[in-house]
């Protein structure tokens, strides 16, 4: 009766081993062989859509990861705005060579004009962030924010004037700029400048395509020298794109004008 009891639990194991290996293949899986660095990773592109996104759209994120070495394995993708979770995707199977990411949708909503992203990977409870082949930022521009590179001018200076005109030593001096925008509206600071000396400037100017009249707040820039020669200036982003002139503008004694 006993050999009976042994050989039934025997046949019974037997059945159901197989039965239960076939029902949890992932978690096998995971258990086994050598895992993934993240070091080997490296997030070669972040999309969005809607791009670009007005306020309070549902926005799906995807990313294009690399792993570099031969090695399969499970993890967490993380997208991250700074310190805050922007979306993430769990038990993702990563391979060797590219890995073409789809997070879930998200309501997170954009307030700053730009915002910096930064990928996380949580491998075996170990979360650790993945090197990025380039900055991801999404910027704020007239259509909505994008993560697509803003295109920029070209820009081309009509007119440029100066009030009081002529002017003295002394006195302030106010200009008021005709600024041509041949790319898409910007956001953009503004610098009028005699060689490598700022006379004025105007922050977070709106250049809509097409041209425009800026008005600049008054200075006390020193007129000194027998002629000041101005350029414009636009910064975009911390980089100077310098506009074309119709003309050159220059201030000559005596009492500077700019006047031809």
């Amino acid at each position: 009766m006993g050999v009976k009891k042994v050989t039934g639990f025997l046949i019974g194991f037997l059945v159901l081993f197989p039965l239960c290996s076939h029902s949890q293949p992932s978690k096998l899986f995971r258990t086994i062989g050598p895992s993934i660095d993240p070091r080997d990773l490296r997030v070669l592109q972040i999309e969005m859509t809607p791009d670009p996104a007005r306020e309070g759209q549902l926005l799906r994120f995807y990313a294009t990861i690399s792993n570099l070495s031969h090695f399969s394995g499970w993890a967490s993708i993380f997208i991250k705005d700074r310190d805050e979770v922007i979306t993430a995707a769990h038990d993702v199977l990563l391979r060797p060579a590219y890995n073409r990411i789809v997070f879930p949708e998200t309501n997170y909503r954009f307030f700053r004009y730009e915002h910096c992203f930064i990928v996380e990977v949580d491998i075996e409870r170990t979360r650790r962030p993945v090197d990025l082949v380039k900055e991801f930022c999404c910027r704020r521009t007239a259509y909505g924010w994008t993560l697509a590179p803003i295109a920029v001018g070209p820009f081309f200076v009509e007119d440029l004037e100066m009030f009081p005109d002529p002017i003295y030593p002394g006195q302030e001096v106010r200009f008021r700029l005709r600024l041509r925008n041949e790319g898409p509206p910007i956001h953009a600071n503004i610098r009028i400048q005699d060689r490598d000396q700022v006379v004025a400037q105007l922050t977070n100017a709106l250049l809509h395509r097409s041209y425009a009249d800026y008005h600049f707040p008054y200075s006390r820039y020193p007129f000194q020298r027998f002629d000041h020669c101005f350029t414009v200036l636009v910064d975009v982003e911390r980089t100077l794109y310098r506009a074309d002139s119709v003309r050159e503008f220059c201030a000559r004694p005596l009492g500077w004008t700019l006047r031809p």
